[in-house]
């Protein structure tokens, strides 16, 4: 499982990523754990707030992750491979406002913040209307 946090906006509109291989952790098990309480489908609406955080939240099976960059070879030999499998765990994503990050959506991206070091991207050039 790949779990992947972005932060955006805020004053200087700096994003920040951050990406952890759930599989690789000593604590494995307990990241599946509070993966599993998240209310991927219940996600509150809220209204932007300017200069406030916004939080991009996406869990993904390994397999899924490795597909889309293409390395798997099972495809080719196996049209059938593309069919997600009953039992597999489907990709979860999430956007949230800074005040909405409570409970176990707060609990796992502080815990993806504490596991690995965040990549910086420029800012974003406001949408054209």
């Amino acid at each position: 499982m790949d779990v992947f946090v972005a932060r955006s906006g805020g004053l200087a509109g700096i994003r920040l990523t951050w990406h952890v291989k759930v599989d690789d952790q000593p604590d494995a098990d307990d990241w599946f754990v509070l993966i599993e309480e998240i209310p991927w489908d219940d996600v509150p609406a809220a209204p932007a707030e300017p200069d406030r955080f916004t939080w991009d939240i996406r869990c993904e099976p390994a397999e899924a992750t490795a597909h889309a960059a293409g390395t798997t070879e099972s495809t080719a030999a196996d049209p059938s491979a593309d069919e997600p499998k009953v039992d597999e765990p489907k990709a979860n994503e999430a956007t949230l406002a800074e005040r909405q990050l409570t409970g176990p959506w707060r609990q796992l991206v502080d815990r993806v913040r504490e596991t690995t070091e965040p990549q910086r991207e420029a800012p974003r050039a406001p949408r054209s209307r």
